[in-house]
């Protein structure tokens, strides 16, 4: 199943370290076969407050995702990032062409008795 990695990106400084980042981060990723879905802003907020930026990167699947993060070519750049830019990354299994919301609203309902009004995790 798909998978991505997402980063929300937050008090971004731009330094020449973020240039080479960026400049070598593709490298890193084609032999796990990552590719950029979204990268940066703008980003239209429609509800609530969004600060910072985002990316998306889809993998073929969770365990390639895992590989390409602790990679020795990813590892080796990731300070490049890390030390200028403050945000959080996930790696995350996406849904199938299948999903349906409605099953994971009865799995809900069925956790918690029947109750409704519990927040969904």
């Amino acid at each position: 199943m798909t998978a991505y990695g997402f980063a929300h990106l937050r008090k971004r400084r731009h330094h020449p370290d973020i240039l080479e980042y960026l400049n070598r981060i593709q490298v890193t990723l084609d032999p796990f076969h990552g590719r950029f879905v979204i990268h940066g802003p703008p980003a239209e907020v429609v509800e609530g407050a969004w600060t910072g930026s985002m990316v998306l990167i889809e993998f073929p699947d969770l365990d390639t995702a895992r590989a390409w993060y602790n990679s020795p070519a990813y590892q080796e750049i990731k300070r490049l990032r890390t030390d200028h830019i403050e945000g959080d990354l996930l790696l995350i299994d996406g849904v199938g062409p299948a999903y349906d919301p409605r099953e994971r609203a009865a799995k809900i309902e069925g956790a918690a008795g029947g109750a409704t009004g519990s927040a969904p995790s």
